[in-house]
């Protein structure tokens, strides 16, 4: 894994850093665990725009991910490290001895050959890529892909680079420290996998121009001081005029770029035991 520059020959090229592919080992996916996937255009049910800046892109298929890892006790054996166009880290394929085959997210030091294996009782080796409840897993290692319900599988800690750490262990809790900074609280029997995920160069990545933003899906952002009054409460004036208000809001008016929005009774307060420092 690691990143590639290209020599200035063009002023898009002389900001050009992208990522060097090296690690893939697979170009097409396994056609067993792949599904359709169709794009809105950042448009609901009724055809409306609801998420502003989003059209067109390359087309895609889902990669069917195992997050759950229900496949209790049976080692697995890594056959391939694939690109995913649906996340940030990469992918592993893994294969099981009757021949079931999944993806997992790639951890940092899984390679082609290695073995993984998913737990609930059984003691397995602490190695990257093995997936076992909190309460199985030492202080202080580095785990991913961690679930906040038993048997729901993973929700968080899943994009590249990341990786949480357990700190402590009170009764039916573990404190797990976010790649936030945020301390929070999980059950002992959720469970979670070794290691950091891979890629982790993903956020040194430039894309250098216009076009590949455009083949990711994206479209330009407009300033609101660029736009007319009755697109942006920014809008108008004449020449290069600043925003005028106070604070920064939105197109509807509400305050941002800094404006805290979680809620002051959200449930999962009650788990968090350090708040938040990025």
């Amino acid at each position: 894994m690691g990143i590639k520059r290209y020599k200035p020959t063009t002023n898009v090229l002389r900001h050009t850093v992208l990522s060097d592919f090296k690690e893939i080992t697979k170009s097409k996916p396994e056609k067993s665990l792949v599904r359709p996937l169709k794009r809105t255009g950042g448009r609901n049910v009724h055809g409306r725009i609801t998420a502003r800046y989003r059209s067109g892109g390359h087309k895609r298929r889902y990669r069917l991910i195992d997050f759950k890892r229900a496949r209790i006790d049976d080692v697995a054996d890594v056959i391939a490290i694939e690109y995913d166009p649906n996340r940030s880290p990469r992918i592993a394929l893994i294969q099981y001895p009757d021949g079931e085959r999944a993806y997992i997210l790639a951890p940092l030091e899984v390679k082609v050959g290695s073995q993984v294996v998913s737990t609930y009782e059984k003691s397995v080796e602490i190695q990257s890529g093995n997936c076992m409840p909190l309460k199985k897993i030492p202080l202080g290692t580095a785990i991913h892909n961690i679930e906040l319900h038993p048997g729901k599988g993973g929700q968080i800690v899943r994009a590249a680079g990341t990786s949480a750490q357990l700190m402590a262990k009170e009764g039916d809790f573990a404190h797990v420290r976010m790649p936030s900074g945020e301390v929070r609280k999980i059950r002992v029997n959720c469970r979670a996998t070794i290691g950091q995920l891979g890629n982790v160069e993903h956020e040194t990545r430039s894309l250098g121009k216009a076009g590949r933003s455009r083949w990711l899906g994206r479209k330009g952002n407009v300033r609101g001081v660029a736009m007319n009054p009755v697109d942006h409460p920014h809008g108008g004036g004449e020449g290069k005029a600043p925003q005028g208000n106070p604070h920064p809001v939105t197109p509807w008016g509400k305050a941002t770029k800094g404006l805290k929005t979680r809620k002051k009774k959200k449930y999962s307060n009650q788990y968090i035991v350090r708040r938040r420092t990025k």
